[in-house]
């Protein structure tokens, strides 16, 4: 008798230890199921995000303050998806030098600036890249009177103008030295330096992103007078960044720029959204919120994505809206979607 007893309370405990086991882990998964940031964003009622200091096409101010840019728009995604309102962002231009800072001492919550995804600032300084937005590679303009045609032709002594602290330098100094090519940096901290000082023939060459290239041509005193040479020299990735350390934030934005890139792919846009809901297409279904409940797993209701696609649009309107129409980059080259012939593709949303 007293063996069958000691046998049914060992069974007992080993019931009770698997049940506090699965009470903890339940705990722990609800607790990670909260986000101190998100939580922050709706208390003060509008998204931080941290832009460059004015790169048209990308984030760029207009004289009465207002934002515009497919940046932009990925910070204008975030806040319809989790305050219901595109509008309430509050942006901060930041320079090249400023921008991590300001998002790992906590002054922003988003860095949406054609910021490229490398591994020394995924692993090394408490970020997270949550996307790319935009494929891009750097890039060389020169005065179409410099007769310089491809980058072959560069010589010793070359003075190139670019921006302090980014990977631009860095690719710049692996260009001219694997070439053997002596050359004489030109470097400011502001966009608008640099492209001020090129624009006064204070260097040969502005180096930086093809994308940033094209958009600045378009603040020289005579755009048409300077050319962005064929050859690329870099990989540049850009997207949004965040810090490390809240999962459900990095989620929320991550999934947001997913679902405008998504919704160009299913044909879902600002106009037919609503429609969508009766779609037979069970993934469209989810994506406007129709099926599923997704949002949950953000702590989130079940139309923040129908919210941006209804607010700020698809990545295609985005990218026609602040890139194509103002005759930045018409052509829109890897950033097309997989199925058109880019390499524009994102996981499914289910």
């Amino acid at each position: 008798m007293r063996k069958i007893m000691f046998k049914i309370i060992k069974q007992l405990t080993s019931v009770v230890a698997m049940f506090a086991v699965l009470f903890a882990f339940s705990t722990e998964t609800m607790a990670a199921k909260k986000s101190k940031t998100l939580e922050n964003t709706k208390k003060r009622g509008f998204v931080r995000c941290g832009v460059s200091q004015g790169l048209p096409g990308f984030s760029n101010a207009d004289e009465s303050g207002n934002w515009t840019g497919i940046d932009v728009d990925v910070c204008r995604a975030v806040a319809a998806a989790t305050l219901g309102d595109a509008t309430k962002v509050k942006f901060t231009p930041l320079s090249a030098k400023e921008r991590f800072t300001a998002l790992t001492s906590g002054e922003i919550d988003i860095l949406s600036r054609n910021t490229t995804w490398t591994l020394s600032r995924d692993a090394d300084i408490g970020l997270t890249f949550v996307g790319v937005n935009f494929y891009d590679g750097q890039g060389f303009m020169v005065r179409k009177g410099s007769g310089i045609a491809s980058t072959s032709e560069f010589k010793n002594g070359t003075s190139v103008c670019t921006n302090l602290g980014t990977t631009t330098e860095l690719n710049m100094r692996d260009f001219f030295d694997s070439r053997g090519i002596s050359y004489e940096p030109v470097v400011f901290e502001k966009a608008d330096e640099v492209v001020a000082a090129y624009d006064a023939g204070r260097c040969d060459t502005y180096t930086t992103d093809k994308s940033g290239l094209a958009a600045q041509r378009t603040k020289l005193s005579a755009p048409d007078d300077h050319v962005v040479l064929p050859e690329t020299i870099s990989k540049e990735p850009l997207g949004p960044v965040v810090r490390q350390g809240d999962s459900v934030w990095e989620d929320i934005v991550r999934w947001s720029l997913n679902t405008m890139i998504e919704a160009e792919e299913y044909g879902v846009n600002s106009s037919n959204a609503d429609m969508m809901k009766t779609s037979n297409n069970p993934a469209i279904k989810r994506l406007v919120g129709a099926e599923g409940e997704l949002g949950a797993a953000f702590g989130l209701d079940n139309e923040w994505n129908l919210r941006i696609i209804k607010q700020v649009g698809n990545y295609g309107e985005s990218y026609k809206r602040n890139i194509a129409d103002t005759g930045i980059l018409p052509d829109r080259g890897p950033n097309e979607l997989w199925t058109k012939g880019g390499i524009l593709y994102v996981p499914p949303a289910r």
